[in-house]
Order: structure tokens, then C-alpha cells, then sequence
């Protein structure tokens, strides 16, 4: 008689993809809301976009109980920090926050693919992205999830930043107006529905900029 194993993990991907986009004096952070498990869609209206301060937004893709799960630790270590401090953590220092947090966990790590998006200490827009285990990198513009493989040739084309490692550092900061950085979003996010099977239904897209932040929604494809 064979022996029968059972292939069970502990971790599952629940598709959806992310996209941020850094400016001179904005920043914009987008996901779609499609949650899937395999051919099923679980729901078709769970936000990927997470507020941790006034100026920091983390957009998360991947196995969303993790991202749950970081997103909880992020507000306890962020309340910590202005019960300290008496001030709301700036968009880098959450960069480092997230990358401490992830690398902690490292040798069992949260299955998050996440994009941090926000306004930086001088009003310039920040993006930064990060692999599961917490190396990360300040950027112009970047995606994660399932469609990111679709994304960001389409976004390498329009936008592409200069290397890191010229010198001197070059701005990381894209040319384009806040206007023109939402129909791109819009752009990628129609392209990219059109061929995974994991992102689609609506676009949630949160804009920062000195005024404030709003949110806009477009519809995508529900098939």
C-alpha cells in the first residue's frame, strides 16, 4: 500500500495587484479589490490599501491573513512611536519600520508583497518596495502581485528611472503631472485586467499631496 502525504501549507496567494507612483508633490498609491483562492473569487470589494499614518499608505498583495496580521503590527509599533514621540512616524522611517518588521520574521515570513507609498519630510513624493523578507528600496514608481509582471514593462516604458547607481544620486522622483499619473494608473490597471485572471472588478486609487488625500474608483472587468 502506498503512503498517502498530505501537501498542506500554511500559506496561500489571494492574487490582486498594486501599483505607487512617486512625484514632485504627490504620490499615488493603487490596487485593484478582486480577493481569489485558486479559480475562486472570494470577494470582489476587499481594499489592498492600508493607511499607517497621515502621509504613509501600504498597498499589500499576497496571502492576505499575513497582511492582516502585518498591518495590525505596524499600528501597535506606530502607536508606540507617538505615544514616544508626541508625532506620527514620517513616510521613510515606516520604510524602515516595515523592513525591520518583515526581516524579523524572516525564517517564517509574512507572504506580503508590499509597495509603501506617501509624502516624505520635504513634501516630495516616496515610494518604496519590498520583497517578503524585507530588502527594500526607495524608488520612482513600482508593483507588486500577480499582474506586476504585466505592469511594470508597461511603467519601465513610460516612466523609467535612472539607475541607483549613478553618480551623483538622481532623483527617484517621476516627471509626470499628478493628472497624467492617474490616467497611467488607470492605463495599467485596464491593460493588466485583460490578462490575469487575478486582478480585475475595481481600482482603488488613493492620492497624497499637500492638500490632502482623496480616493477615486474606476471599474475593471469582472470576468
Amino acid at each position: 500500500m502506498t503512503k498517502q502525504q498530505a501537501n498542506w501549507s500554511p500559506y496561500d496567494n489571494n492574487g490582486g495587484s498594486v501599483v505607487a507612483i512617486a512625484g514632485a508633490d504627490y504620490c499615488v498609491v493603487a490596487a485593484d479589490t478582486r480577493m481569489s483562492t485558486g479559480y475562486s473569487i472570494l470577494t470582489r470589494e476587499y481594499s489592498k490599501i492600508c493607511q499607517l499614518a497621515d502621509k504613509s499608505f501600504l498597498a499589500s498583495s499576497g496571502f492576505q491573513a499575513d497582511v492582516r496580521a502585518l498591518q495590525k503590527q505596524l499600528a501597535a509599533r506606530h502607536l508606540i512611536y507617538q505615544h514616544q514621540h508626541n508625532k506620527q512616524m514620517s513616510c521613510p522611517a515606516m520604510a524602515q519600520l516595515l523592513s525591520n518588521t518583515l526581516y524579523y520574521k524572516r525564517f517564517f515570513p509574512y507572504y506580503a508583497f508590499n509597495v509603501l507609498g506617501g509624502l516624505d519630510n520635504e513634501g516630495k513624493g516616496c515610494v518604496f518596495t519590498y520583497d517578503a523578507v524585507g530588502s527594500y528600496e526607495r524608488v520612482g514608481y513600482s508593483s507588486q502581485g500577480s499582474g506586476s509582471t504585466l505592469i511594470i514593462p508597461f511603467l519601465d516604458n513610460q516612466l523609467k528611472s535612472p539607475s541607483p547607481l549613478l553618480l551623483p544620486a538622481q532623483d527617484a522622483v517621476t516627471p509626470l503631472s499628478e493628472a497624467e499619473a492617474i490616467d497611467l494608473v488607470k492605463t495599467v490597471f485596464a491593460s493588466a485586467t485583460e490578462r490575469d485572471i487575478y486582478t480585475g472588478d475595481k481600482l482603488e486609487i488613493v492620492i497624497l499631496n499637500a492638500a490632502g488625500t482623496r480616493r477615486e474608483y474606476m471599474e475593471l472587468r469582472k470576468d
